[in-house]
């Protein structure tokens, strides 16, 4: 099992850049990693560490790739009392659902257990044109916080 697995749900590619990204960062911190681009629950430990990145789709939603994941999630109930985890969410504040959906994933995780470690990170597009820039300040924080 990875040290870290990387969850990323996108529309458009942007999480699926900052989750290699950030895993790039790990792996020169000594840490293994796993990427799964809108996984299914099977593909999953119920226990470890997780860091959930994912953009906002529609209003306030999670994006396609997600959504049948956390949907799951909510029916079944499992208990993410093994899990850790951190979270970025990627939207525009020209929305009022700006990044609905990692705070979505936020609550959900909370009420089936998991522990967050740091705070969540919300990038906004109209101020940062590279989500990647300020995904990896964060992560270089958190790594700091997980090692």
């Amino acid at each position: 099992m990875a040290d870290v697995t990387l969850i990323s749900g996108s529309t458009l590619g942007s999480a699926e850049y900052v989750a290699e990204h950030i895993a790039g960062l790990l792996e020169q911190q000594g840490f293994t990693t796993e990427i799964l681009h809108g996984p299914e629950w099977e593909e999953l430990s119920p226990q470890g560490l997780w860091l959930i990145i994912t953009s906002t789709h529609g209003a306030g939603e999670l994006p396609d790739n997600l959504q049948p994941l956390f949907e799951q999630m909510a029916a079944d109930r499992p208990s993410l009392s093994g899990v850790k985890y951190g979270g970025i969410g990627i939207g525009s504040s020209e929305y009022d659902t700006f990044c609905g959906a990692i705070e979505e994933v936020d609550r959900q995780m909370i009420a089936l257990g998991a522990e967050r470690i740091g705070e969540i990170l919300k990038i906004d597009i109209t101020q940062h044109e590279i989500p990647e820039d300020p995904a990896e300040e964060w992560a270089k924080k958190w790594i700091g916080l997980i090692k």
